[in-house]
C-alpha cells in the first residue's frame, strides 16, 4: 500500500473559508476517483509558527494508482483551486 500525505499552509485571504472549501472538494474525490482507495483530511488547531493549516492522508493500491490520482481530471480540479489559495505545502509519499 502506498501513504501519501500533503499539508498545506494557506494564505490569509478569506482562509478559513477557504480551508473549508478545500476540505469538502477533497473529501470528495474518494467518490469520484476510483484509484484513491482512502483519504482522511484534518483542519489543524495549533497555534505554532511551524504548523500547517491543513493536511491530508490518502491511501493507494500502488505506485500506479497514486500517478493515476495525480493526472486524474477531478483531482487536477482540487489542485488548482489549493494552487490559488496556499501558499505552501509539503508532501511525502511511502510504502506501508
Amino acid at each position: 500500500m502506498i501513504v501519501h500525505i500533503v499539508m498545506f499552509k494557506f494564505k490569509d485571504e478569506n482562509k478559513d473559508s477557504n480551508i473549508k472549501e478545500v476540505a469538502k472538494r477533497l473529501n470528495a474525490l474518494v467518490e469520484l476517483v476510483p484509484a484513491l482507495k482512502s483519504m482522511e483530511v484534518g483542519v489543524n488547531f495549533t497555534l505554532s509558527e511551524r504548523a500547517f493549516d491543513l493536511s491530508l492522508y490518502s491511501t493507494f493500491e500502488t505506485k500506479e494508482d497514486l500517478l493515476s490520482y495525480a493526472v486524474h481530471p477531478e483531482h487536477l480540479k482540487v489542485v488548482e483551486l489549493i494552487k490559488s489559495v496556499t501558499a505552501e505545502s509539503k508532501v511525502v509519499d511511502y510504502f506501508l
